[in-house]
């Protein structure tokens, strides 16, 4: 459990259902501003793939952190 607080400091945060919303948003707005940047630089030839790689990483955190955070405001996890 303390591996998932440290790596998702955000969604342990999800109480109420304002902190989730917060919450929500925050894996969101990381997730949409990491895209569009990779996205940019996955372009570039030579070192695209790795960007590419990197986007995945990225979305994948955000939709972990985003179901954790649903976990947590349900109380499944604590």
């Amino acid at each position: 459990m303390d591996f998932l607080k440290k790596f998702f400091p955000f969604s342990f945060k999800a109480k109420d259902v304002a902190s989730l919303l917060i919450s929500l948003l925050v894996y969101i707005v990381i997730d949409i501003v990491c895209g569009v940047v990779i996205g940019l630089l996955a372009k570039l030839p030579l070192i695209g793939w790795l960007f590419g790689l990197l986007g995945g990483l990225v979305g994948l955190y955000a939709t972990v952190g985003i179901v954790v955070a649903i976990l947590v405001f349900l109380k499944v996890l604590k």
